[in-house]
């Protein structure tokens, strides 16, 4: 018996922790015997999260799929790789060749940038496609951070950052890093930097619907309607202007008159009706922002997924510019990682084209999710006939997911890279599954650009790729090689992923010409994780504008104030429905391991003691919930936590449908919240899904 102890990150969230996991070898079998957290790692410092521990659950899951499976009938069979590729060749060119290009969909999901191999080899195949109908999860839940960032600094991915280790006043909306680990602030052990800012003086203010893990422990938390943040930020915004209280920026700027003038109107008291904070508290939230040595402004998911998405950050922007907190140690920075997508892509593109549907447009070339259901479903020219779905499960984590599960159904084609049979690819027709988490080496491409610290680390595999499986990036050259076969494309060389990683840390801020020199044998070196050091400011070189000035104003948002503008008043005994996260729970893929759904269930919805008084209803009983698109039946549980007003229904449940074959999560109770989303309930501007502040009546099933 033969005990080894390994260092890698964990791949399950953005927090990116670094782990210690131990494999025992007996009789040339491997398993692994413990996952800690690695209390060296540069980064997280030892801190560890329940799901890291489920690696191992997943790795031993009899459900995950090992070699690829054919659907025939009702039955799932196996078939070999090389007549998996040749079958998607063939039904994808036949497709496109009777229907056009567009005729085939992809949808990506979360996972997709949680793998390198994913992030440098997908595009290999999809690329051959030159379909327009392209899809992910961006427009699930962050689209509005990154067509912001495009309009305000050219570039989606140059995000600036909370500075939570040495910040002075931290005011989050929309965001619950106590449940999430931080989510486009990627910040291991987030509930010690938090303190930690207490601790040393400051304050920390949550805004949010419901009195949330991260609201409770904050020095102050604020209730606001859900669909109102633009509204109280506006306030904010306005008073920071109306009472003097800016501070001159660094940065070469545009635009701040037109701002100030197309915020004049949406005074404290304008807005707060809208947003259902007290004129003073808002007035007050601003002088207490601006007061402060040192101060930043965090929205996340629940300011990103509302009608007003876009003009949230914006405003978010805006707040941490106009007090001098924008590119400043303590506000908001951004990283320079070690493989730097933002210096070696272009910045993107708007709009260039729109969906055949309802005209919702492009950003970087996708569409908006909200969307896809209704392309497959409309006939005409152009139709979606086929998908391919890549780590993701559209059907229980997208608006009116029933409506898709109908457009799935009618599909020519589905293939799906997956390892399960889920609410999802029990449509398709064909299942890739890759190799495992630990079977696989990892570098995280795109956490590194959201860190809180400036970190590099490389990870090999812990377990041997298993006889007769591919790596998820083989799965795309296999796929991609049969399809430029069978369509006579060209089809350029490529490479590993491993070495595109060392090319791009060489040619990197901290490679060859660097006193640095990183490289992946310098990463070997360095099972802990390089700590490159804290974020510092940089925003100014790195601006990737026509004019490499601060886009205050972009016209695109100015003109969607004439819609915030018409934002109607609540509606007397209003009832809104916003989501809720949990820290053993990772969207709608986490629910098949014992040691994450034991102990007290997590699915119910939660509502405010006196909202279930007036309607007659009781705790636990059990209650239909209506939407404008569906209805679903669920436990209710009263909740002083929660708005008046206001509801609160965990979104991923709803895994017993016929044909999925995950046991465990079948087994569990709840309902899908996508049940209930509204696919035509959306930021106009930038088409992103808008799952908060969703309408829906509550009584007795």
């Amino acid at each position: 018996m033969t005990k080894t102890l390994h260092h890698r990150a964990c791949h399950l969230c953005e927090a990116i922790c670094g782990l210690s996991i131990e494999t025992t070898e007996t009789d040339g079998q491997v398993q692994i015997t413990s996952i800690k957290g690695d209390a060296l790692d540069t980064f997280s410092r030892g801190h560890i999260c329940p799901k890291a521990v489920a690696l191992q659950d997943i790795q031993n899951d009899p459900d995950r799929l090992r070699q690829p499976m054919r659907r025939v009938g009702s039955e799932w069979l196996p078939i070999e790789w090389k007549e998996a590729f040749e079958l998607v060749a063939e039904k994808l060119s036949a497709i496109q060749a009777r229907h056009g290009q567009n005729s085939v969909a992809v949808y990506q999901g979360n996972p997709s940038v949680h793998n390198y191999g994913l992030m440098t080899h997908s595009n290999y195949f999809l690329g051959l496609l030159k379909t327009r109908n392209r899809y992910s999860a961006t427009s699930v839940d962050q689209l509005p951070h990154h067509l912001t960032s495009y309009l305000m600094y050219g570039h989606g991915l140059l995000l600036p950052i909370p500075d939570i280790d040495h910040t002075d006043f931290m005011l989050i909306l929309g965001g619950n890093p106590l449940a999430s680990n931080g989510s486009i602030m990627t910040v291991p052990d987030v509930e010690k930097r938090l303190k930690a800012i207490q601790a040393r003086g400051g304050k920390v203010v949550v805004i949010d619907p419901r009195r949330s893990e991260t609201a409770a422990m904050a020095d102050q938390h604020l209730f606001v309607r859900p669909g109102g943040d633009a509204a109280l930020l506006f306030g904010v915004l306005n008073t920071l202007f109306s009472e003097g209280l800016t501070s001159d920026s660094h940065l070469p700027v545009d635009g701040l008159d037109d701002v100030r003038a197309a915020v004049a109107a949406f005074t404290a008291e304008a807005m707060s009706p809208l947003c259902a904070v007290p004129a003073e508290q808002i007035r007050q939230l601003a002088r207490d922002f601006a007061a402060a040595p040192s101060a930043v402004c965090y929205g996340r998911m629940g300011v990103s997924t509302q009608a007003f998405g876009t003009l949230c950050h914006w405003v978010v922007q805006l707040i941490n510019l106009v007090t001098g907190n924008l590119d400043r140690v303590g506000g908001a920075l951004c990283t320079e990682p070690a493989v730097d997508l933002v210096a070696s892509t272009s910045g993107g593109h708007f709009n260039k084209w729109q969906s055949r549907v309802s005209g919702r447009p492009e950003y970087g070339g996708e569409l908006p999710v909200s969307a896809l259901a209704e392309e497959m479903l409309t006939e005409g020219e152009g139709q979606i006939r086929a998908l391919i779905t890549v780590a993701g499960n559209p059907v229980l984590s997208t608006p009116n997911g029933r409506q898709l599960e109908q457009a799935l159904d009618g599909l020519e084609f589905m293939v799906s890279v997956d390892l399960y049979i889920n609410e999802t690819t029990r449509y398709a027709d064909l299942i890739l599954p890759s190799t495992s988490a630990l079977e696989n080496d990892h570098y995280d491409t795109t956490f590194n650009l959201f860190a809180v610290r400036n970190v590099t680390r490389f990870n090999r595999a812990i377990l041997a790729k298993p006889e007769g499986a591919l790596h998820d990036w083989e799965i795309f050259v296999g796929l991609a090689k049969a399809f430029a076969a069978k369509t006579d494309r060209e089809l350029k060389p490529t490479m590993p992923p491993a070495k595109m990683i060392d090319m791009g840390l060489r040619m990197g801020l901290y490679g060859d010409a660097s006193e640095n020199k990183l490289s992946l044998a310098t990463l070997f070196d360095h099972p802990h994780g390089v700590d490159l050091g804290a974020l510092k400011p940089n925003l100014a070189p790195r601006l990737k504008t026509a004019n490499q000035r601060v886009q205050a104003a972009p016209p695109e948002i100015l003109a969607d104030l004439a819609r915030f503008s018409a934002m109607q008043a609540p509606a007397a005994g209003e009832l809104l429905m916003i989501g809720r996260r949990h820290v053993r729970s990772n969207n709608s893929w986490m629910h098949n391991y014992h040691r994450l759904v034991k102990g007290k269930p997590r699915h119910q919805l939660l509502m405010n003691p006196e909202d279930l008084a007036s309607r007659g209803l009781t705790d636990g009983q059990l209650v239909r919930v209506s939407s404008r698109v569906g209805q679903i039946e669920v436990e209710v549980l009263g909740s002083a936590d929660m708005m008046p007003g206001v509801v609160s229904l965990p979104h991923g449940w709803g895994h017993a449908r016929p044909g999925v074959q995950m046991a465990i999560a079948s087994g569990q109770p709840g309902s899908s919240a996508n049940d209930l989303t509204d696919e035509c309930q959306l930021d106009e501007l930038s088409g992103n899904a808008a799952l908060n502040g969703v309408p829906v009546t509550v009584a007795a099933a």
